[in-house]
């Protein structure tokens, strides 16, 4: 009976030794919880800033007033634009009325003279004065003549926007020169230039 005891003794040892020698058990990591990745924002395309275009100025609709009238009593002044409307219309006035009056004085001239064939002078004094009288009277309706020709250029020039400048030099003649002589078509000192040259030609 005692021989029993050592041997099951034995045998719990033996099993004690292979329990102990069985590889422990690793420890396993508790699985860590994996962040859920992060959304990254997209950047979000900014839209360029559309320029805006200024409100352009509409310009109001001129309104046609129709010609522009002036005074009976209205002279033109230095303060003035040079060769205005105002000044054109005032000489256009002034050459049309200036012409009015030498072909109603060269008619007039005309039918007198005639009236004056018809009387027959028996004197030959009276005879030669009326004659000299023709002639100088035709010299005159000659010159009246060549007069509204000017007038006629003259408003041709207000018509091209020429009149008022001197025909050599293009520059101002002055409102005081048309004043005295509406048909001026030189300044003083281009004038005086033309007369010069004609009183050569005429002593040559």
């Amino acid at each position: 009976m005692p021989k029993t005891t050592k041997v099951k003794k034995k045998i719990t040892k033996v099993k004690s030794k292979t329990v102990s020698k069985s590889k422990p058990k690793v420890a396993i990591k508790p699985k860590v919880a994996i962040k859920p990745k992060v959304a990254i924002k997209t950047k979000v395309a900014i839209k360029p800033k559309i320029a805006i275009k200024p409100k352009v100025a509409i310009k109001p609709k001129t309104v046609d007033k129709g010609p522009i009238k002036i005074s009976k009593s209205y002279e033109p002044k230095d303060t003035e634009k040079y060769m205005c409307e105002k000044h054109k219309i005032f000489f256009r006035i002034k050459l049309q009325e200036w012409k009015k009056e030498l072909v109603r004085a060269n008619n007039e001239s005309l039918y007198n003279g005639s009236m004056d064939d018809n009387s027959i002078s028996a004197d030959i004094v009276d005879q030669a004065s009326s004659y000299t009288d023709k002639n100088v009277e035709m010299k005159a309706i000659n010159r009246q003549i060549k007069l509204i020709s000017e007038i006629d250029k003259a408003l041709l020039r207000i018509k091209d926007d020429t009149y008022g400048f001197c025909l050599d030099t293009a520059e101002p003649i002055g409102l005081k020169r048309l004043m005295a002589r509406p048909v001026a078509k030189y300044t003083i000192a281009a004038q005086e230039k033309h007369e010069m040259n004609e009183k050569v030609h005429a002593d040559e």
